[in-house]
């Protein structure tokens, strides 16, 4: 399964800690993410959306 916040990541030129410093979170919640070994929450996502400039359903 091709993961889609690592490509929107990339492409936005960010590395994971730039993105984890820009949401709040940490360098090993956005690996993990990133991994799917974890279930981000509701406000989580969103706030990766508006990072990544992304909608939910992207």
């Amino acid at each position: 399964m091709v993961n889609k916040v690592k490509i929107a990541r990339i492409q936005m030129d960010l590395t994971p800690q730039q993105l984890a410093k820009q949401i709040g979170v940490t360098r090993q919640t956005i690996s993990l993410i990133e991994k799917g070994k974890y279930n981000p929450t509701l406000n989580l996502c969103l706030d990766l959306c508006y990072a990544l400039n992304k909608t939910l359903d992207e």
